[in-house]
């Protein structure tokens, strides 16, 4: 089976992650099938960049979020997205729609990385 979740980089005490998908008996760190995206919970607000598109066509064919990558895809508005998608709505205009999102969030200046 098929998990979207997170692999940890960065240094000690200063963590990011990568959003990848990965068979679901390998190691959080190892060997995964296709980067999707990052995730920095160390700005503010978090940065998250994904490719919506990779994601979807994962979904469909049966990959299932990991807890974490679920709470993030809410947080951001992925999930409900792809139920759309799901649900008939046009992949661009979903995706189109996913871009504007990303495009107006800015993080702080005074953020430090």
């Amino acid at each position: 089976m098929v998990r979207i979740r997170l692999r940890r980089i960065g240094s000690t005490h200063q963590p990011s992650y990568r959003i990848v998908a990965a068979d679901k008996e390998r190691a959080r760190d190892g060997k995964f099938l296709e980067i999707l995206g990052s995730y920095n919970p160390r700005t503010e607000p978090f940065t998250f960049e994904v490719n919506e598109e990779r994601v979807y066509d994962w979904m469909m064919n049966g990959a299932q979020p990991s807890e974490s990558v679920e709470k993030l895809f809410k947080s951001v508005g992925l999930m409900d997205r792809f139920a759309r998608y799901k649900g008939g709505e046009a992949k661009e205009i979903v995706l189109k729609e996913a871009e504007d999102f990303y495009s107006k969030r800015e993080v702080s200046p005074k953020t430090r990385l």
